[in-house]
């Protein structure tokens, strides 16, 4: 049973000795995460047509729809024709950091952790974000546009739950921990690949069921209440 250790934070593992830097990574999901909206959903906004993106966002991070590539390209199929100048239009005008993510990143990196971005989103953002947090590696989907408009679809293969996860492991590869040594934070369905493979889960003012399968669930205040679960190195 989750055990409240302070108000909206609550614990289903005992981590009483935990140091940040008992860990090599870090990884975060972007949307609601890092950052306080859907990007897909404020793009769609733009275009008129939020309230029909943003009831399928809805079901697929709460985990009702189970295919997220499907739940993706229904959702970007949307929004063929938009002005590839919504994009910048979110950025600039829509788009914040939630609390604690500036807080939270400088101290995993002052402890010596590695930190990735890895979204469902797209690369107009995450690339933005990474920069903007000073984080190591970012991963994400570069949305198609043609004569500037969106054309509804993403170039490549879809980031979904299982390449989150795939991209957790290949990072602990590449800096030459073990995925104990990780810690995954997210909010939603397609997080739970990931979070699952790491040492450390962390849900982030998370859908029911993220929130009941992680190891740490932060439901009130910023990111960087982790920091009360783990401490900084003296």
């Amino acid at each position: 049973m989750p055990t409240e250790i302070a108000p909206g934070l609550t614990l289903q593992i005992d981590t009483p000795t935990l140091r940040l830097s008992d860990f090599k990574l870090i990884a975060f999901d972007m949307d609601s995460t890092l950052i306080d909206i859907e990007c897909i959903d404020e793009i769609a906004d733009i275009a008129d047509k939020k309230a029909e993106v943003a009831a399928i966002t809805e079901a697929a991070m709460r985990g009702e729809i189970t295919d997220f590539k499907e739940s993706l390209r229904r959702r970007l199929a949307l929004l063929k024709g938009v002005p590839s100048g919504a994009l910048l239009e979110v950025y600039e005008h829509r788009l914040r950091l939630n609390p604690g993510a500036h807080e939270l990143v400088n101290a995993a990196k002052a402890a010596g952790l590695a930190t990735l971005l890895v979204s469902g989103g797209f690369t107009f953002f995450a690339d933005r974000v990474k920069a903007r947090l000073g984080m190591d590696h970012a991963k994400s989907n570069e949305l198609e546009i043609e004569d500037g408009r969106l054309t509804g679809r993403v170039i490549g293969d879809i980031v979904d739950g299982e390449e989150k996860k795939r991209q957790l492991l290949a990072m602990c590869e590449r800096i030459g921990c073990s995925p104990l040594q990780a810690i995954a934070v997210g909010d939603g369905a397609n997080d739970l690949p990931m979070m699952g493979a790491a040492g450390l889960s962390v849900a982030y003012r998370a859908k029911p069921a993220v929130r009941a399968q992680a190891m740490v669930a932060i439901n009130e205040g910023g990111l960087d209440r982790l920091l009360e679960v783990l401490r900084p190195a003296p």
